[in-house]
């Protein structure tokens, strides 16, 4: 197998198992999620489909650049979701936003741009932190997770060509 296919592979399989995370801290631990953390899901969603399909597809050449440079645009919207909700949650208690509504409210109640546009601009909900492992809290790992996500992705834009280059010796 191809090295840039078992990144890909990899990725794809890291988004499935933290979609799976969040959702046994949804439904099992009862954490509620905010809307930026729903949008952060989407995002996970948007990175896992495109490195799925480059995995499966298994391109060469520009198409392991192609897919690399599609998964760092979900990736990138990632960590400035994660990055919005840290930023947030490090707020002083007096600046917190009022908390709004969930999620599945907004989502019933508003049309799609105003759903989105209402959870980037957060709420006390997305200030609160529910869970921490190893001191940083969900958005931080998603903020981690999301820069490895774009690190890797543009690493395979750059070099997915695989093409090697002469050295001055060769």
């Amino acid at each position: 197998m191809r090295f840039n296919r078992i990144v890909f592979t990899l990725i794809a399989l890291a988004c499935v198992a933290v979609l799976g995370v969040a959702l046994y801290m949804e439904h099992m631990m009862g954490l509620e999620p905010c809307p930026l953390c729903m949008l952060q899901r989407m995002a996970f969603v948007g990175v896992g489909l495109v490195a799925l399909l480059a995995a499966l597809i298994g391109p060469t050449g520009w198409g392991v650049r192609l897919g690399g440079g599609f998964m760092v645009i979900p990736a990138l919207a990632g960590v400035g979701l994660a990055g919005r909700q840290l930023w947030l949650q490090n707020l002083p208690a007096d600046q917190v936003p009022p908390c709004g509504p969930g999620y599945d409210y907004l989502r019933e109640t508003f049309p799609l741009m105003e759903v989105i546009q209402m959870a980037l601009e957060g709420s006390g909900s997305c200030a609160e932190i529910q869970w921490q492992f190893l001191g940083l809290s969900i958005p931080g790992w998603s903020f981690v997770l999301f820069a490895l996500a774009a690190l890797a992705g543009i690493g395979l834009l750059v070099f997915g060509g695989g093409r090697r280059r002469r050295g001055l010796l060769d």
